[in-house]
C-alpha cells in the first residue's frame, strides 16, 4: 500500500517509532469533510484534521486523502517508479502522511504542534524522502550518488492556491521559504559533485525534525 510505504520511509529516515498506522485514521469520502471541516469549501485532495477531545485530555486525528488520488497512485505507484507523471499525486500523499506522522509523534509525547510547523516539516519531508527514494530507484548508480534536480524541481516551480485566505497564504509561503533555505543548505554542506555524505545529512535532518516551530525557522535562517 502506497501510504504505508511512505510512512515507513519517514519512520526510518527520522528514526521515530511507528505509533500509529495511517490507514487506521484515513478518510477518503469527501462528504465527511462537510461535517469535519465545514468552513473550508475548497475541493482539497489532502487535509489533516485535528480536534481536541471532549474531555480536553487529548486530540483527535484524521487524515483525508481523496479516493481518486489514491486510486491513481495505486495504478502508478511512486514507490516503484517516481516520475513526472505521478509526482504531483505523490507530493500530495506524502504531505498528508508527513502531517499525520509528525502530528501523532509530537502529540503522543505531549509536545505542542503548530500549523506552520506541520507545513514546514512537510516541505522538508518532500525533499528528504524524494532524494532517498529516487536514489534507490536510479538503476546503475553507485552507492552514495545523489539525485540531481530534486531541489530545483520541488522548490523553484511552485505556485500557491489563489483561494487561500491571506493568513493561510502567509503560512504556506513562510513554510516553503524556510524549507527551501534549509534544503539548499543541506546540499551545499553535505553534497559535493553529486556525492553526498549520507550519514551527516541524515543526522542534520533528524536534528531539524525534533525542533519546534519557532526553532525550525531560526535554525533554517542560521544554517
Amino acid at each position: 500500500m502506497v501510504l504505508r510505504g511512505l510512512q515507513t520511509l519517514l519512520h526510518q529516515l527520522y528514526d521515530v517509532d511507528p505509533d500509529h498506522d495511517v490507514y487506521d485514521f484515513l478518510i477518503t469520502d469527501r462528504r465527511a469533510l462537510t461535517h469535519l471541516a465545514p468552513d473550508d469549501d475548497r475541493l482539497l485532495e489532502e487535509e489533516l484534521l485535528l480536534a481536541e477531545t471532549s474531555d480536553g485530555g487529548g486530540a483527535g486525528v484524521a487524515l483525508f486523502l481523496d479516493e481518486k488520488l489514491l486510486k491513481r497512485l495505486e495504478g502508478a505507484d511512486p514507490m516503484d517508479a517516481l516520475t513526472e507523471a505521478n509526482l504531483a499525486d505523490y507530493c500530495t500523499a506524502l504531505e498528508g502522511v508527513s502531517h499525520f506522522v509528525y502530528a501523532t509523534w509530537r502529540l503522543s509525547r505531549d509536545l505542542p504542534v503548530s500549523l506552520l510547523e506541520l507545513e514546514t516539516q512537510a516541505e522538508v519531508d518532500k525533499y528528504a524522502v524524494t532524494i532517498f527514494l529516487v536514489g534507490l530507484q536510479q538503476a546503475g548508480t553507485r552507492r552514495g550518488t545523489y539525485p540531481t534536480g530534486v531541489l530545483t524541481r520541488l522548490f523553484d516551480r511552485v505556485s500557491f492556491d489563489p483561494r487561500l485566505a491571506p493568513h493561510q497564504y502567509e503560512r504556506y509561503r513562510t513554510a516553503h521559504r524556510c524549507a527551501a533555505r534549509f534544503c539548499t543548505e543541506l546540499e551545499r554542506r553535505f553534497v559535493t559533485r553529486g556525492v553526498a555524505r549520507i550519514e551527516a545529512l541524515v543526522r542534520e535532518l533528524r536534528k531539524f525534525y525534533r525542533l519546534g516551530s519557532a526553532q525550525k525557522l531560526r535554525y533554517a535562517a542560521g544554517v
